[in-house]
């Protein structure tokens, strides 16, 4: 068959009522007590999905599951226990139905030139942001390949795209973690489980506020590159995060898309 035969497409129309719906869809959302995890489950849930909201803090996630209302729950839990993975999505599956989407959002920060990084520092951040993702990845796959219905994002990064300064380990997870994103996608997709990364610019946050913390001309120097000319909000995360696992973006796997102001592209 000539790629001019190709049978026309059996995807049925969207409903546009529920094109950027995120109703009956259960989403793990790591690190999803603060920062940009929290600012993700709030809107994901604004969009009708019911959220589990997965960290070791449960006060912080008692409180942002309150902030957030009924859709969301919390679920206290050390993602670098890897094994453990498995009990905790079953545990989920039992108490909300089964995950339909996993935002592999946790995260450590290491600034700190490259001569003086140690392997257990760089390990630390391994396991949180490459292996921990892999394992909730691998407890959440087979379901969904199952049902042929799931959407899986990970938090990338700046650091994966320009060259920063001080950031060496991050820079190499975070690069990882797109990666996985890629291979994933290919592997997952024809199962219709989409595969997918957002890479935050500068976006107002706890984190953020500390990295610039009396850095006056870090935080000059941020603001001179991004073109829209100011920090961006955790909710800017949040909705694009929200479209990327909705029927709009049905098509949409194996991309990369930074959210940043346009900072990744300006000089």
């Amino acid at each position: 068959m000539s790629h001019h035969d190709t049978p026309a497409s059996t995807t049925p129309t969207l409903d546009p009522a529920r094109a950027f719906s995120l109703a009956g869809e259960v989403a793990l959302i790591t690190g999803g007590g603060s920062g940009l995890g929290l600012g993700m489950a709030r809107c994901l849930a604004a969009a009708g999905a019911t959220v589990a909201l997965v960290g070791r803090r449960e006060s912080v996630l008692a409180a942002a599951a309150k902030q957030i209302g009924p859709a969301a729950s919390a679920f206290a839990h050390d993602i670098t226990r890897f094994e453990d993975s498995p009990a905790l999505v079953e545990r989920i599956g039992e108490v909300l139905g089964p995950v339909t989407v996993l935002i592999n959002n946790a995260g450590v920060h290491l600034k700190k030139p490259a001569v003086q990084t140690s392997e257990r520092e760089f390990q630390t951040l391994l396991d949180t942001h490459v292996l921990a993702a892999s394992a909730l990845t691998r407890a959440v796959a087979p379901s969904m390949v199952h049902r042929r219905h799931g959407s899986i994002l990970f938090t990338a990064s700046m650091t994966a795209l320009i060259g920063m300064p001080q950031v060496l380990a991050y820079s190499a997870v975070k690069s990882a973690c797109v990666g996985m994103v890629r291979s994933l996608a290919a592997e997952l997709s024809p199962h219709d489980v989409r595969v997918n990364a957002i890479a935050p610019g500068w976006i107002q946050s706890e984190m953020l506020e500390q990295a610039l913390a009396g850095d006056e001309p870090r935080k000059q120097k941020i603001l001179a590159r991004t073109p829209m000319g100011r920090f961006g909000e955790p909710e800017d995360i949040g909705w694009t995060a929200a479209w990327l696992c909705s029927p709009a973006a049905r098509f949409i796997t194996g991309v990369l898309l930074p959210v940043d102001g346009g900072a990744a592209i300006a000089l």
